[in-house]
């Protein structure tokens, strides 16, 4: 039996724990499952139940919540020596606190909020004002319950990041540009625009980087962010984030998505040697 919590894909059995944890149906469920279909917002409770009682579980989320938000991110970044931009990693303020203090020559930075995706709760910070500015942010949300940021060395003259959507074994590499010189960012809500077209060779370099951490990891539904870094040896790409919510324009919108998510579903649970009585995957 095929179980699926997700609103858009069909299994043998369909339900829905969202805005809640798990309960006792649920759980009877889980057990009695063959593979469990999961959405993209599946809280943790749910999941962990999912990977105790069922051995096949889409998608694979175990680095999500073993290494969460934008300090884990940063911490699995480190512990697998992905190249990533210099990180300073701090779980709240009172880490901060009792740190040596960033130097001066460091600057400029890249402060980012343990939450929050494209784009959002990310900030440029130029001097060591700025910083001591930025933290009175960041002190508020921890006072409101959302702890932890990481500061970050700044790449400059960035006008462009390059992302690759992963989604089972298919990769999806695009470039976001800012046009807007005076912007900061590279979000399409802020109003970068998707290249499909240009630098093939470094969008191959960024599919081969993201096939390698995922074969570490095992992720296999999200969107990696990079940014390109000219040294004396030419450009290499840094890992950035993970985003396991992300913009669908540069998969051709939504529609074009849940095609392929079916499709990346269906072919996940023939690899395993699993079908479904109904017509499998379709959207309601």
């Amino acid at each position: 039996m095929i179980l699926s919590f997700h609103p858009c894909y069909v299994a043998d059995t369909n339900m829905l724990c969202a805005g809640r944890d798990p309960d006792q149906q649920d759980i009877d469920a889980i057990r009695a499952a063959d593979a469990v279909i999961l959405p993209q917002g599946c809280r943790e409770s749910l999941y962990r139940l999912c990977r105790k009682h069922c051995n096949h579980v889409f998608p694979n989320y175990d680095a999500r919540f073993q290494y969460p938000g934008k300090t884990g991110q940063a911490r699995l970044f480190r512990d697998i020596n992905a190249p990533h931009p210099q990180t300073w990693i701090f779980p709240e303020m009172s880490f901060y606190s009792q740190a040596d203090r960033i130097p001066e020559t460091a600057f400029p930075l890249v402060l980012k909020l343990d939450w929050g995706g494209e784009g959002e709760t990310v900030l440029l910070v130029e001097t060591p004002t700025d910083l001591e500015d930025a933290l009175e942010t960041v002190s508020a949300y921890e006072r409101s319950g959302q702890p932890g940021f990481v500061l970050q060395r700044y790449i400059p003259s960035v006008t462009r990041t390059l992302r690759v959507v992963v989604m089972g074994d298919h990769l999806t590499a695009y470039w976001r540009v800012q046009e807007d010189t005076g912007a900061f960012g590279t979000s399409v809500s802020h109003g970068a625009r998707i290249d499909a077209d240009s630098d093939p060779d470094l969008q191959k370099m960024a599919r081969n980087l993201t096939r390698e951490f995922c074969g570490k990891t095992k992720i296999n539904l999200a969107g990696f962010d990079f940014i390109p870094e000219q040294t004396s040896d030419g450009i290499r790409l840094l890992f950035l984030e993970i985003n396991y919510f992300f913009g669908r324009t540069g998969l051709g919108g939504s529609i074009a998505f849940y095609d392929q998510l079916q499709t990346v579903i269906q072919t996940w649970l023939k690899d395993l040697g699993l079908t479904q009585k109904n017509a499998a995957g379709e959207m309601p």
